[in-house]
């Protein structure tokens, strides 16, 4: 009692390392895939950062002269 035969537990451990294979077999390739199009992403947000500092330096600051009395401030 309480000991199993390796042809009882065998066809279970196969299976299971059928499953192990196959769930391997589909992440790796979705983890590459994934740290691939992460880099792509994180590239390319930075280089639109770039042209974004970069529109912004050729904009010329802009000052306003506000109304105290157009916007209801009381003195």
């Amino acid at each position: 009692q309480g000991t199993a035969s390796i042809a009882a537990v065998a066809p279970g451990v196969s299976e299971a390392l059928i499953a192990t294979a196959a769930g391997l077999f589909a992440a790796i390739p979705a983890v590459i895939a994934y740290n691939y199009f992460l880099t792509r992403i994180r590239r390319t947000a930075l280089q639109m950062d770039s042209v974004v500092v970069e529109l912004l330096a050729l904009i010329p600051p802009q000052t306003k002269s506000v109304d105290p009395v157009a916007v209801g401030v009381k003195g």
